[in-house]
């Protein structure tokens, strides 16, 4: 391998950074300019030493010496860097070009659809190690066992990847996961997200019918899905087949899968998960592991970082605290029926975070009627210093409870009011369930139990 010289705009981003790194690792020069980077990024290029020396934009370190670039969603169409390696020819790539370019030799395998697709890829990617396939990877979250969340090499015959139907670029306003063209693919779910791009349900169905027409030979899409039954009629290159939530028993707290007639334990719960579990397996046995070996190997996996993560435990007490990272309607309603299914005898305390651009707005937000109505008790926050980040104003406390159909909904006014509203409540017989993709104004959550 010929080492190559890397210039990444915008590589502060979760995944951009992590990119830099393993590219670094693999003997390639990196540099890289962004105008605000934060935590664990931040620290994370540091160590290795390719961190921008300074924050913001340098058309000066565009040099003809370089062999490509490679263009975060961050950075903007004018942005002076790209401007410059635009002038002087160099190749540009987007983040999922790249990874095309580095895996378009290899078996292809995407994982897409609205939820679900950090979980199902990472288990995909457990049973694979655990088998010992060689393989690259893109995920959407760190996950136990892997270095990055990352990893593009020479050898591996196959590529899993975390297929997000956000936009590629400034440079390029499509879905990432159209430049992917996998073999094999995975459709989760369909349900409406990234508002500020997709302004209509119909266009964001339709992104996902491109994906569809995007893969060349199997599609496992999940059975109950309106939208994904309808495209699934239409013709296509790629054979569309539906899957089903695998079975479970629970014996003394313990979840087992029942396939086959045998029972398998695992640590995992949910029938939205099941299902994830469901298409993982098709993608396994795609790849040459057959079911005895997969559900040997998925005993072991925990889910991945953030998702239905469990904070605290106190069996004596019966007092469990999760957090996870569902923010969109249809992440919500999943999460907090696996949670009441999982413990339908203890008090269910629900917290969400509306953080997101599309949560925030006023004419997405009746996405989530009904979603938080499993919980005894529950409370929406929002932060507003996210209001004054994404130019929002701030949002009618009786109108959400409106649009949430929850007339006992508690909305705090800031952090100290939404630990105060959860501290008394964190007690014998209780489950509390925090969901966010932000940081809940500041509030430890280690400190509601600790």
């Amino acid at each position: 391998m010929s080492a190559k010289n890397y210039h990444f705009i915008a590589i502060g981003g979760a995944v951009m950074h992590q990119l830099a790194l393993h590219l670094h690792n693999m003997g390639h020069r990196i540099t890289g300019s962004d105008d605000a980077i934060f935590e664990p990024a931040l620290s994370n290029l540091d160590k290795h030493g390719i961190l921008p020396k300074s924050f913001g934009w340098h058309p000066e370190k565009i040099e003809k010496d370089i062999d490509a670039v490679i263009l975060g969603m961050h950075a903007q169409i004018d942005n002076t860097e790209l401007l410059k390696a635009q002038e002087l020819g160099i190749k540009i790539y987007s983040f999922p070009e790249f990874i095309f370019e580095q895996s378009k030799d290899k078996k292809r395998v995407v994982i897409a659809g609205s939820h679900g697709k950090t979980t199902t890829t990472s288990m995909i990617m457990h049973v694979l190690k655990s088998a010992g396939k060689d393989f690259d990877y893109l995920v959407g979250a760190q996950i136990e066992g892997f270095d990055y969340v990352v990893k593009c090499s020479e050898s591996a015959p196959i590529i899993v990847i975390e297929g997000d139907e956000y936009l590629t670029s400034p440079l390029d306003l499509q879905s990432k996961f159209l430049h992917y063209h996998p073999q094999l693919a995975i459709i989760t779910g369909i349900a409406w997200d990234h508002i500020n791009v997709f302004p209509t349900y119909p266009e964001y169905v339709e992104t996902f019918r491109k994906f569809i027409q995007s893969v060349e030979d199997k599609i496992f899409y999940y059975h109950d899905d309106a939208d994904l039954k309808q495209l699934a009629i239409k013709p296509h290159t790629a054979l569309m087949i539906p899957y089903f939530p695998l079975k479970t028993e629970i014996i003394n707290q313990q979840v087992y899968i029942v396939y086959n007639n045998q029972k398998f334990p695992i640590q995992i719960f949910g029938e939205h998960n099941m299902a994830n579990l469901s298409s993982a397996l098709n993608i396994c046995l795609e790849l040459g592991i057959n079911a005895t070996e997969f559900f040997h190997h998925i005993q072991s996996f925990k889910g991945a970082a953030k998702r239905m993560e469990l904070l605290f435990n106190d069996e004596d007490k019966k007092l469990t605290i999760y957090k996870d990272f569902a923010h969109a309607p249809s992440k919500v309603k999943a999460t907090v029926k696996a949670i009441r299914e999982r413990y339908p005898d203890r008090k269910l305390v629900l917290a969400l975070e509306l953080h997101t651009y599309s949560s925030l707005q006023k004419d997405f937000i009746e996405q989530y009627k009904n979603s938080l109505n499993l919980g005894d008790a529950a409370c929406v926050y929002i932060d507003n210093e996210a209001l004054k980040l994404k130019r929002r104003e701030p949002i009618d406390s009786e109108w959400l409870k409106v649009q949430f159909n929850h007339p006992d909904l508690y909305i705090p006014k800031d952090a100290s009011g939404l630990e105060h509203w959860l501290l008394p409540k964190i007690q014998e017989n209780t489950v509390v369930l925090m969901m966010s993709s932000g940081h809940w104004g500041g509030l430890v959550l280690n400190n509601l139990y600790n």
